[in-house]
């Protein structure tokens, strides 16, 4: 009888790396996290028309994640970034 394959506890374990409202910040992340070679995927949610007040009447939210194995190497990616850049994101601890 043969086993089935096992796959790693990880797989489809995105965790959210960053959040952000602003276009060029989302577009400069994903630029650097390139350039480290950090795998991530890029999605953006609609924020509520109640809640806009909260972000500033931003209409969007950019939400940039990584598997859980690679969140260490995004987050050493992102804290080398500008201090005026790296400001503007929310980052998430895990």
């Amino acid at each position: 009888m043969k086993k089935k394959p096992t796959f790693s506890r990880h797989i489809n374990q995105d965790v959210v790396v960053c959040r952000t409202t602003n276009v060029v910040i989302s577009n400069r992340v994903s630029r650097i996290l390139l350039e480290r070679s950090v795998p991530f995927s890029k999605g953006w949610k609609r924020i509520p028309l109640i809640k806009r007040h909260l972000y500033k009447g931003a209409h969007k939210m950019y939400v940039i994640s990584t598997n859980r194995t690679q969140y260490g190497n995004a987050r050493r990616a992102l804290f080398d970034m500008d201090e005026t850049d790296y400001a503007r994101l929310l980052i998430n601890m895990i």
